[in-house]
């Protein structure tokens, strides 16, 4: 069982990106740094006299001009080719609950929540973590953990699993870019459940196909307790 310390969960639930691939990014803008740098000495050089660029340092020639200029343009549009491309393959990470039935034993009536990528390209979940937030609790003194944790901390208060709540556990589990908003289930929960937890979040990072982490924090009870998705009567 993982925990990692709590604090305070994001008052937004925006999907936002905490990682850039250091190898598709980074090198790139070092790559285009440095020739920068190297075309700056360059200029200095040329505006100064013969007599001058016979002394160290000066004398020290990197790149002629014109090749340099090439590897800078070529630099400039491998950096804005790669923002443009991450845009485009960036996933777009949402979720969708309702009252429903069919995962819970005796068919009885949940609040069943689902994520799905409204992207056009596939993500790879890289990271899943839990967080219970039972009803009177601190939410800021609440860890973050792995499934396994937060079922201990269910079942510790005296819910069912596979009666009052069922919590997939997720690997690296790709979510495919169909933009049918299939979605891939992150519980469900009973009415009791959703009287008894005040909230679960989760909270997923995936990886897209440059190598860009993205995360999204979602309360799977946001909503339940709503007048307009109240459950179904028994």
């Amino acid at each position: 069982m993982t925990v990692q310390p709590g604090g305070p969960i994001p008052e937004s639930d925006a999907q936002r990106r905490v990682r850039r691939s250091p190898l598709l990014y980074t090198a790139p803008i070092v790559l285009l740094c440095l020739l920068t740098a190297v075309l700056g000495w360059e200029i200095v050089r040329a505006n100064m006299t013969e007599e001058a660029r016979t002394d160290w340092p000066w004398r020290l020639q990197l790149l002629d001009m014109e090749p340099l200029g090439s590897l800078l343009a070529v630099a400039a549009a491998a950096v804005l080719a790669r923002a443009q491309y991450a845009r485009t393959v960036r996933p777009y990470l949402g979720w969708k609950s309702d009252w429903t039935t069919g995962r819970l034993r005796g068919s009885a009536v949940e609040w069943r929540a689902g994520v799905y990528n409204g992207g056009q390209y596939t993500a790879v979940i890289e990271r899943y973590d839990c967080r219970v937030v039972l009803a009177g609790d601190d939410s800021a003194s609440t860890p973050w953990t792995d499934v396994a944790g937060a079922a201990a901390t269910l079942t510790g208060a005296g819910l069912v699993a596979g009666e009052d709540f069922q919590i997939p556990t997720f690997g690296h589990f790709p979510l495919v870019g169909t933009g049918t908003y299939e979605t891939a289930v992150m519980g469900a929960f009973s009415r009791r459940f959703v009287d008894e937890v005040d909230a679960f979040y989760v909270r997923l990072r995936v990886v897209d196909t440059v190598g860009d982490s993205h995360e999204r924090t979602m309360n799977c009870l946001k909503g339940a307790r709503s007048p307009g998705y109240l459950p179904p009567p028994s």
